[in-house]
């Protein structure tokens, strides 16, 4: 029992990120290659924000939402890159309670809340495909708003239920989190209480939002391609369909990776595992989203174009 374990009953008031086990040698090129994603990451969103709203024609149901995302990538990625960057030469790689309660409640709340924005973007594709004599109604200023505030409320109960039950757990011998973040499974690890029912609290939730939200991409993308398949030309069908070929990977990347940290029971007892998939969802998607929504998106290109022949010189 953990609690057999831990003679001394005092609370903690700090933790010690242990991070990633590597030598020394090796610790400068990852700290550089870490450096290198998060300005990825901060240079690729931005840019998205910017593109989006220079551009008029870009002011779109459609794109209201991928600023949106961009802001989300960005936000949740510097609640971890910073402070993850700190540590790789901190001597003492501390965090505070207080301040590790407050990292995983924006993270939860970023991530939670992007994954909502997923499920009404896919909602967004199936309105503009399936319904476009609706598609105005449906998805005006005042419903893309109420959609994007949805969101946030969403991801919101969601930190706030995963944070309140994280923390009133009791920490009172072990400090050290085998993670680079404050993140659940770490936490925990390290408890002195028994966290059966954190365990199952967090399957559950995390099994309650993967399944509704995929459930609606899914359901959406079922009436999108009987939609597609049935135009009668190659091209049309291709060109159709090409406007969701983005969100395709983006969703396959990000629920790909969240259902194998959060929705499986026996991902908590593997530290390295977790860390691996850990930074694939805080660091490598938020660096490939705005490059798979640029590259794979004739208008965006155009539109970033246009901005960069504006702002030369000879223009």
């Amino acid at each position: 029992m953990k609690l057999e374990q831990s003679r001394n009953d005092t609370e903690l008031t700090e933790f010690i990120l242990l991070g990633f086990s590597v030598s020394p040698k090796a610790r400068v090129p990852l700290f550089l290659l870490f450096l290198l994603i998060y300005l990825t990451i901060v240079l690729g969103n931005i840019s998205m924000l910017i593109v989006i709203k220079m551009d008029s024609r870009l002011h779109t149901p459609m794109y209201f939402f991928l600023q949106n995302l961009s802001y989300l990538d960005l936000c949740y990625s510097t609640v971890i890159a910073p402070k993850t960057l700190a540590t790789f030469f901190s001597k003492h790689k501390k965090i505070s309670y207080n301040e590790c309660a407050t990292q995983f409640f924006f993270f939860a709340l970023f991530v939670g809340t992007e994954g909502f924005l997923l499920a009404v973007m896919a909602y967004d594709r199936f309105s503009a495909i399936c319904s476009p004599f609706l598609y105005t109604v449906r998805m005006s200023q005042s419903a893309c708003i109420r959609l994007v505030a949805g969101s946030y409320i969403c991801g919101c109960i969601n930190s706030m239920i995963q944070t309140g039950f994280t923390f009133s757990l009791r920490f009172c011998g072990e400090n050290r989190l085998d993670h680079f973040f404050c993140d659940v499974p770490a936490l925990i690890k390290i408890s002195c209480v028994d966290t059966f029912v954190n365990e199952i609290v967090l399957f559950i939730l995390s099994a309650l939002i993967i399944v509704s939200t995929t459930g609606i991409i899914l359901v959406s993308y079922g009436y999108i391609l009987s939609t597609v398949l049935k135009i009668p030309s190659t091209q049309g069908r291709s060109k159709t369909f090409s406007t969701c070929s983005s969100h395709i990977i983006v969703v396959s990347l990000f629920y790909g990776t969240v259902f194998f940290m959060y929705a499986q029971p026996g991902s908590i007892s593997s530290p390295e595992k977790n860390k691996i998939v850990a930074v694939f969802y805080t660091l490598i998607i938020p660096m490939l989203n705005p490059l798979i929504y640029s590259l794979r998106n004739t208008e965006v290109k155009n539109a970033l174009k246009k901005i960069l022949l504006r702002k030369m010189p000879w223009h």
